[in-house]
């Protein structure tokens, strides 16, 4: 969440940077803020006759007692609404706002708005190119038939040397990310709602996408950063603990609830999908550098598995709720003729900690928030996606990346 003390004494900052997010909220903040001056100040009235009669029904005869604790019955039923009502606003205020862009953010609030950064690698040469279901279709790897028999629309499954390349891309992945100081994790894929809400995915349009077990209290993780960030929640860390990095693989779980069309079909937008993720604690200080180290892994495995890629800063208005700035990867689809993304990281300063109650501090100096970062190592589905139609041969086969062979001792899936 955002820090509402410092709203409250640069309450322009905050309109501006909704604004910049194509969130026009200033009218009805401020008519909430006034509304809620005025039940304040409704309360303290009220509270204060209350003390006022307290002191004069000692003096009063019976009957004008009677009359006097019927009329501050009244009294006492108006405030605990007005405090309910307060209580109700205030916890809902939490997560009004988005976080605050940072000052390099392109402003715009559509894909059009966003940066190009740089283009990197060779478009591969195809007379023909095929999209990844025609092509893994008629090599048996994908069968989403039976997968919607069991599971329903948007789900596959894997088979043979593709659902081995799954395991070949996280090992892969692995060799490139730990050497860089990670510690790899395998987090719950459910966790508390004050989590997932205290992570900024209850606010904005996410809440949308995730699943919730109501009955349990718990939500089905859609990344595994939402359980990775809460692992230290109310706690202090020492200034020699950070950067603090984790590498985070899980199951992960998304409605999809917006996506329309041949997207439907297919491992692109399903339910359910396999990903790595990184994360970060650090000092905010150090944040933008390793949003940068972050940003550098991403592309060490693009290069490695040789996928033309792009590297996109986004504008404010496509900036998830709780990302100050996003960097998307966009890598080239020969059989759908586009780009399509891949891999995103984000610095969430300290949107996320605020709420979770983490700190940072050196010696006997005062404590400060960390700030938090994620990135996409290999979301699998997409990953796969990309490998599959960039290394498509003219006969129907595919060739297998060089960095993959050695874990999956094949050169070609026929």
């Amino acid at each position: 969440m955002i820090d509402h003390k410092d709203f409250r004494i640069n309450p322009d900052k905050y309109f501006n940077a909704a604004r910049q997010r194509g969130l026009n909220v200033e009218h009805e903040v401020k008519t909430t803020t006034t509304n809620e001056t005025s039940r304040q100040q409704q309360l303290e009235n009220l509270q204060a006759q209350i003390n006022r009669a307290n002191k004069i029904i000692p003096s009063l005869t019976n009957p004008e007692r009677a009359e006097k604790l019927k009329e501050l019955k009244k009294i006492s039923d108006k405030i605990s609404g007005l405090k309910s009502i307060l209580k109700s606003t205030s916890k809902n205020k939490k997560f009004v706002w988005p976080n605050i862009p940072r000052s390099d953010v392109p402003i715009g609030t559509g894909s059009k708005s966003n940066q190009i950064i740089r283009q990197v690698g060779k478009k591969p040469k195809l007379e023909q190119p095929q999209d990844y279901l025609t092509l893994t279709e008629k090599l048996k790897l994908i069968d989403i038939k039976r997968a919607s028999k069991v599971s329903g629309s948007r789900f596959g499954y894997l088979l043979g040397l593709l659902a081995q390349m799954e395991f070949a891309l996280i090992h892969y992945a692995q060799s490139i990310i730990i050497p860089a100081g990670f510690t790899m994790v395998i987090p719950p894929v459910m966790i508390k709602e004050e989590n997932m809400a205290a992570m900024g995915y209850l606010s904005g349009p996410g809440e949308q996408e995730a699943y919730h077990l109501a009955k349990e209290h718990l939500y089905l993780v859609g990344t595994s950063e939402q359980s990775i960030g809460p692992m230290h929640r109310d706690e202090v860390l020492n200034s020699d603990q950070l950067p603090k990095r984790y590498l985070a693989f899980s199951t992960c779980f998304r409605r999809e609830a917006g996506s329309y069309g041949q997207d439907t079909r297919g491992i692109l937008r399903v339910h359910q999908f396999d990903k790595l993720e990184m994360f970060s604690f650090t000092q905010p200080n150090q944040s933008d550098q390793e949003h940068e180290l972050l940003l550098s892994l991403q592309e060490k495995i693009m290069t490695g598995l040789k996928l033309p890629y792009r590297v996109v800063k986004l504008c404010t208005g496509e900036l998830s709720w709780p990302s100050a700035r996003t960097y998307d990867l966009e890598t080239w689809m020969p059989g759908q003729n586009l780009y399509r993304e891949t891999h995103s990281t984000s610095n969430t300063t300290d949107y996320q900690s605020r709420d979770l109650n983490i700190y940072y501090q050196r010696s006997d100096e005062p404590k400060e928030l960390v700030h938090t970062l994620n990135g996409t190592a290999v979301a699998i589905g997409r990953m796969l996606i990309a490998i599959i139609e960039n290394y498509q041969q003219p006969g129907g086969s595919i060739a297998v990346p060089k960095v993959l062979q050695s874990f999956l001792r094949q050169k070609v899936i026929r």
